[in-house]
């Protein structure tokens, strides 16, 4: 099998957006495709859908099932532990016309942990491949699984676990190496994607601390991954697969032809003004609103520690209300010399 395009022949750029609760919907990743290379073709997740919701939803409707005439190759993520209601969501989610389903074993929060669901699934070896098979069974779409790498660090473990999960099916294994209880904190240790992608021919994707394209290229490079997964970075700076377009040697994006990929951080200020604008716009015609507010509200909140002027522009945008509130207002605060130019032009690195 090579690589990706081993399962779906479509994909050559061996780049993808990470499924993330609450950011990973239908703005997000308009947001992101915006910055896609010309013909560039990569997976796309949704936000993690919780499988014994999903049977009663009505697709395409719901906020985590929204979708746009632009997207394709969508791989859902569920969370999920019981084979009725894995099937029954299979049901519903055939309606998007998804291409593949991607199992969650890596939500680390004290809900996932407490249903079983999730990391905890790492806990019970025999019933997390038991889930893989009961899903392959019911699909002829290649299954992926997301996964840390456990409970508590244990490589002879690990790989165990990891071999039952492609024994009982599963097509591609995506890691993020830390351990339930590191969450977020401390570093991710790469060379466990290098472990899994010496030991298994199954595809493996890599993910966690890829903070910038150069990040992105050095997984690759020094894990051998067949794909980098890019989780919370991309709210800040979307436009990391346009600078891996340019890196790669692939057209620009459509649109932004005449144009090269921010690179400094007064131009990716810039940018990340832009990004504010349409993200917001965007809200307001996928969601109404109420519900607008709420989302443009988190990713500012999610984004904003990773900026040096993160304060500042959520203390402005925070009292906006309407579109053209935060239109307007982050035109100004992205464009007025005084207030970004010279003072708020630099992203953390």
């Amino acid at each position: 099998m090579r690589g990706l395009s081993g399962l779906w022949p479509e994909v050559n750029f061996p780049f993808t957006l990470a499924p993330m609760v609450g950011l990973s919907h239908v703005v997000l990743r308009e947001v992101v495709r915006d910055y896609l290379p010309t013909d560039a073709k990569t997976i796309w997740p949704t936000e993690m859908l919780n499988s014994r919701r999903l049977p009663y939803q009505d697709m395409g409707k719901t906020p985590e099932t929204l979708i746009s005439s632009r997207d394709e190759l969508l791989i859902p993520q569920i969370l999920g532990n019981e084979e009725s209601f894995i099937k029954k969501s299979l049901i519903k989610l055939e309606e998007l016309k998804i291409r593949g389903l991607d199992i969650n074993m890596g939500c680390p929060v004290q809900k996932a942990l407490k249903h079983n669901y999730g990391v905890a699934l790492m806990g019970d070896p025999t019933y997390a491949q038991s889930i893989v098979k009961m899903t392959c069974a019911a699909t002829d779409l290649p299954v992926s699984v997301k996964l840390r790498v456990g409970l508590h660090k244990d490589e002879k473990d690990f790989l165990s676990f990891c071999e039952g999960l492609v024994k009982a099916g599963a097509s591609l294994l995506t890691l993020h190496p830390r351990t339930a209880a590191q969450k977020r904190r401390g570093s991710a240790d790469w060379n466990q994607i290098t472990l899994l992608k010496n030991h298994f021919q199954t595809p493996i994707i890599g993910n966690g601390d890829v903070q910038t394209y150069k990040d992105a290229l050095r997984m690759r490079e020094e894990t051998g991954c067949d794909g980098v997964m890019i989780g919370r970075a991309m709210t800040v700076r979307p436009w990391i697969f346009w600078q891996l377009g340019e890196e790669l040697g692939l057209k620009p994006p459509k649109g932004l032809e005449e144009r090269k990929a921010p690179r400094d951080p007064y131009e990716e200020a810039k940018e990340y003004g832009k990004v504010v604008k349409r993200y917001s716009e965007l809200c307001f015609q996928y969601f109404g609103p109420v519900l607008a507010l709420r989302k443009i509200k988190f990713f500012l909140r999610v984004s904003s520690p990773w900026l040096n002027f993160g304060h500042s522009m959520t203390k402005h945008l925070g009292k906006c209300k309407e579109l053209n509130e935060f239109v307007d207002v982050s035109q100004h605060f992205f464009e007025n010399e005084g207030l970004c130019l010279n003072e708020y032009t630099a992203l953390t690195y």
